[in-house]
């Protein structure tokens, strides 16, 4: 039985509007993102396909694992795409206090300063959760909160590769933000699905744009 819908509802954005879940374009353009690296070979391989098929995006990273894995920090900065917050040990924003949950962000956002001081102040909550007092304490901070439009599911490893493409080619718009996870976890379905879902894109003549 399935936890999650492929396609965010329309409802929700509304009820949720102060987050972003779309970016309003008219050009044939989407908004890939990856959660939970930098992580070794799944996202080398990442910035591999992104690479060959000539496309940004954008990583919401997890602080423990950018300061293990600096080098691929480096890379992520050189290849010309934005690097996001996604807390420092992905805290559940439930399961701590604010004080607590807004620390573990700070600790992010210092790695993040020095990899990139005048980056985009972006955060996606790790599991789509945030409270409303610490939505408006980031949203003061300069945060945007960045959300989904599209959820690829490569993180439900019951699903089949062509499902996950499917979930992402069906369901796509101009300015779709796109969620997919370069994680040890998600590997052995993101190997089989990002660049099948990079050629249908770039075969239909979408562009993949960085937040």
């Amino acid at each position: 039985m399935k936890l999650y819908v492929a396609k965010t509802p329309k409802l929700l954005k509304w009820v949720f509007k102060s987050k972003i879940w779309e970016v309003k374009t008219d050009k044939k353009e989407v908004f890939i993102t990856f959660d939970d690296g930098p992580t070794l070979e799944v996202t080398d391989f990442v910035l591999d396909q992104l690479e060959t098929h000539k496309a940004k995006a954008s990583f919401f990273c997890i602080g423990k694992n950018m300061r293990e894995h600096p080098e691929i920090l480096n890379r992520i900065k050189a290849d010309g795409h934005s690097i996001g917050n996604h807390t420092y040990n992905h805290y559940n924003c439930y399961k701590y206090s604010l004080e607590e949950y807004l620390k573990n962000i700070g600790l992010t956002a210092e790695l993040i300063k020095e990899y990139e001081p005048s980056s985009k102040k972006l955060f996606r909550p790790p599991y789509g959760r945030i409270s409303s007092k610490a939505t408006k304490a980031l949203q003061g901070q300069g945060y945007k909160i960045i959300m989904w439009d599209v959820l690829s599911a490569d993180f439900d490893l019951r699903n089949t590769a062509d499902q996950c493409v499917r979930n992402v080619i069906d369901n796509i718009k101009p300015g779709s933000i796109i969620v997919f996870h370069d994680s040890i976890k998600s590997y052995p379905v993101l190997k089989e699905v990002l660049p099948k879902v990079l050629n249908e894109l770039k075969k239909t003549g979408y562009r993949c744009s960085a937040l």
